[in-house]
This record gives C-alpha cells, structure tokens and sequence, in this order.
C-alpha cells in the first residue's frame, strides 16, 4: 500500500487526536490576534481558508504568498494553503517593496497575504487578490469552517509543489525553491525524530516561519500535538518571559538569537533574578557553525540543550545532526562544545560526500524538485544525482564540519546574501568603479557584508554615503556594514576576482572561513 505523504497529515492527527488541547498561543495585543486556540479551532480555520479560497476561484497549484512576521495565521495557512493543494509562497518580511513585489510576480502568485505592519511599505505590490491580516480584511479567510462544510476535493500527490521558499545566494535575484509535500513530509518527521518532538513540547517560534517553514518545526510539533508559541520580534528578555510563563521547551533560531538569550539571561543573573528553562530547554541552532564557547555558555549560564543543524532551503533543509550524544556525557564541557560547534553528521536518509574540490554534495528524499521556473539553476545544483550545496567542508569519519563557502554567498545572522546582487546595486552609484563584496567575521552575526570598493576617476564619495546607498534600495540586512576604499582589485591574468583571496585577510588565523 502506498498512501500520499501530505502535510494535511499532521494537522490531521492533531485534530483527530488532541482536538482539545492547547495548540497555538498567538502575539498578543495585535490586531487581530486570535489569542489562544485549541487544535480544532486550527483546524476549522484551516478548512474555513480552504473554502474562502475556493470562494475566490484559486485553483489547485495555485500560489498565495503571504508576507508577515510569525503569528498564527502564518501556522494556518500552512495547511488552509498547501494542505488543499495549492502553494503556499512564504516571503521574508525584511525585504523591500520592490523584492516582494519581484518574489510576488515570479511565482505568480495569485493572492498576497500582508501583516497590517507592512501594508504601507508594500502598498505598491500587487496581486489579484491581497488581502491584509488585520482581522477585519481577513475576516472571512480566517473564519471558521461550518460543521460538515467540505473544500473542493484535491487528490493528494506527495510529488507536488507544497511551497515555493525564495532563496538568495548566488544569483542577484533570488531563486524560488521548489519543495514538494514529500520534501516537507519527510523532513518533519526526521527533523522531529532527532529532537525528539512530543506531545509535551511547547516551541516558541524564534525562527521566522518564512525560514524554509521555520525548518519544518510547524509540520513535527503540530503532528504530535504540541503547542506553539508565535513571537513576532526578538528580544531576550521577552523570550526568557515567555519560556517562563508558556512553560517552553524548544527554540530554534540562528547564532544572533542565541546572543540575545545569553545576554538576556547574563542582565538577569547580575540582578539576583532566575533563568528559566534549566534542565527543561533545548534550542536548535542552524545559519553559521557558532563558536565553541558560545555552546558553552548555553549549558553554562542558560543549563539548556544545546543542537546544532545544517542544511540549505533546497534541503528542506535538514543535512546534519549534531546533538551530544551518550559517549560524550563524561567530557569537560569545553570538548564536549568543541564537538558541538561541527555541522555534526547526516541525518537519516542522508549521504554525504565531498567533490574533488571539497565541496560538500548532498542525496536526500528531502533534497528539493528543482528551482521554479529556472531550469538552468535546477541543473547547476543538482548533478547525477547529487545536490552541490556551495560549502567546502571536511568529512572525519560520518562528522562533517564546514570550512569554507565557495560560492558567493554571505549568512549574516541566519540570512542568505547574495554579493553579487549587492554588487549589482553598488554599481549603479555613479562613483563606483569596481566593487567586491565579502564576508567578515563579526561577534554578533556571525558574518557581515564588507564591500571593496574602488572609484571612477576623479571621484570622491565617502564610504557612509555608499552605504545609504545601498541602504535606500535593498533589505538593510543585504547592505555592507563596512566599505573599504580601494586604488584597484587584485584579479587573475584573465580578469576574475577570486574573492577567497580578498576574504583571506579577514580570516587569518582562524581555522575556517565561515563564522
């Protein structure tokens, strides 16, 4: 027997199971936030968004993209979307209207979901349906579905596009990430089993649930019933109040939200005033390898499990595990951190091998179908069978650990940037002549953009004003926090910048070139 794996799948078996039970805690004092609902509520809401959309003529494969900060419309529409067959489209809410509004038109997305926070900034982006989630616009693609009331049936098909996840990294325009329900089915469940998600779990949602669908934890919590808790902004503190009054148990996020807990928690500590979650917490950590001593201040000063993942939007994103593991359990706590900081080892049904170049290639089930509507990059990425992920690494055994990036890409606090469309904005300045972007090591981010810059003849600009530049035309997390002023671009005989060697300085005596 072969049954379709859909994401229907595990709101399904929340409703069937814990109708009752507490399901979403929803921000609030925002407008129109649904404060707290049970998992029937969920799922009557889920229909009812079904329905509303069949109302509105959107077909089965159709795409509705939705730009907003996480909030339980958000976990919704994962299943009033995908879960009746048509593409959910989740766009980061950091980006300009003119991003949006190119992610909006490349899908072709039909219906375009705003949080009222943006919908001035996005006035100008259009769809044939935009509906704004202040919860009178909404009202009626929100509203609970009528007893017996059925959306127009959908065949499911594991194969099919779940969603559309936009990513940036080595085109100037970024790229739409084609993940099927099988995709996301798959790395749910393995992604729930290796942190191991219960009924018991209560997950704060620190990660935006636009980050491929908040990596999955939308899918495994609700499956087994666990409640979730929707936080818009990060904030220490706020985070530390809500773990202690939720009662959380679960966080995922990148390196910058761990900083914001630890120097919350350490602002506590100084004022004689507990740190909730000790012995009770674990936080999975996935965007940059963190230093060893930050894993070991979070066993240290915060007593939480500390997990580290790795993976890409085409991955689902899962790769890599790294969870302390029971050999372990009689080491110092500073080599059991240095174990930690690595990318860890494959997750179930992955394999893993390294190019002759070193760089990383990955074979998964929850490997992605393709890019949308760009075959070229489909098959630059995937080659016999074996995803190119764009990091050099070393393998020890089944440990890898990642050393390097080789394409042009820069993760600063969790976020993809792509040099080369910072590039392509620098040089519309009409000082600029030539222009490299990079990434440097930074205490908080991980990484930030760093531009090279070198300027036509005769002209004079400061580096401030390029960075406004830059500022006024793309998302701020995009724009170079630094630029150095250059007389020329070392290049090779044939006119390349190798950027490895640009970014070797910045790097000297650290033994990898990511951070």
């Amino acid at each position: 027997m072969k049954v379709a794996l859909t994401v229907a799948d595990f709101l399904d078996r929340a409703e069937a199971v814990y109708p009752e039970r507490l399901a979403v805690v929803d921000e609030p004092g925002r407008p129109g936030s649904f404060g707290r609902l049970t998992y029937r509520e969920v799922a009557a809401r889920a229909r009812g968004m079904a329905l509303a959309l069949d109302r509105l003529g959107v077909p089965a494969g159709e795409r509705v993209a939705i730009v907003s900060p996480n909030c339980a419309r958000f976990l919704i529409s994962f299943y009033g979307v995908s879960g009746y067959g048509r593409v959910l489209v989740p766009i980061n809410y950091r980006l300009t209207a003119a991003e949006v509004s190119y992610i909006v038109e490349h899908s072709g997305a039909s219906v375009l979901l705003v949080d009222p926070e943006l919908d001035d900034v996005l006035s100008g982006v259009k769809a044939k349906e935009r509906i704004v989630l202040d919860g009178v616009a909404d009202a009626e693609l929100f509203a609970e579905a009528a007893p017996g009331a059925t959306p127009v049936a959908w065949e499911p098909d594991e194969d099919a596009v779940c969603t559309i996840n936009y990513t940036s990294g080595t085109t100037a325009r970024p790229k739409g990430v084609r993940l099927t329900h099988r995709n996301n089915w798959l790395n749910a469940v393995s992604f729930g089993w290796h942190t191991t998600v219960t009924d018991r779990d209560v997950i704060l949602h620190t990660l935006p649930m636009f980050h491929v669908n908040g990596w999955g934890m939308p899918f495994a919590v609700t499956g087994m019933g666990g409640t979730h808790v929707a936080i818009r902004k990060i904030d220490g503190e706020d985070i530390l109040s809500r773990v202690e009054r939720e009662g959380v148990t679960l966080l995922c996020g990148a390196p910058a939200v761990v900083a914001s807990i630890l120097d919350a928690a350490a602002a506590r500590l100084e004022a004689g005033q507990p740190v909730p979650g000790r012995d009770t917490v674990r936080i999975v950590v996935a965007g940059a390898p963190p230093p060893s001593a930050v894993v070991a201040r979070v066993e240290e000063l915060l007593g939480w499990e500390f997990i580290q993942i790795y993976g890409l939007t085409e991955a689902a994103p899962l790769l890599t595990i790294n969870r302390s593991r029971a050999e372990w359990d009689g080491l110092a706590v500073d080599e059991r951190s240095r174990l930690l900081a690595q990318a860890g080892v494959p997750a179930l049904g992955v394999r893993l091998r390294l190019d002759p170049s070193g760089e990383v290639m990955a074979r998964s089930n929850h490997v992605f179908d393709g890019y949308w509507e760009q075959p070229e990059q489909t098959a630059l990425a995937i080659e016999d069978g074996w995803f190119h992920t764009g990091d050099g690494g070393t393998l020890d055994g089944a440990t890898l650990a990642i050393t390097d990036r080789k394409k042009d890409v820069i993760i600063t606090g969790g976020e993809n940037v792509s040099s080369i469309e910072v590039e392509d904005c620098l040089y519309l300045h009409k000082s600029v002549a030539e222009a490299a972007v990079i990434g440097v090591p930074d205490p908080k981010w991980g990484e930030t953009v760093k531009a090279l810059v070198v300027l036509r003849p005769g002209e004079r600009v400061e580096p401030a004003e390029l960075i406004a530049f830059c500022r006024d035309r793309m998302a701020h997390y995009k724009c170079p926090t630094s630029v150095e002023l250059r007389d020329a671009l070392e290049r090779t005989a044939t006119g390349k910048l190798q950027k490895f060697k640009l970014r070797a300085p910045y790097w000297e005596g650290r033994d990898r070139a990511v951070n």
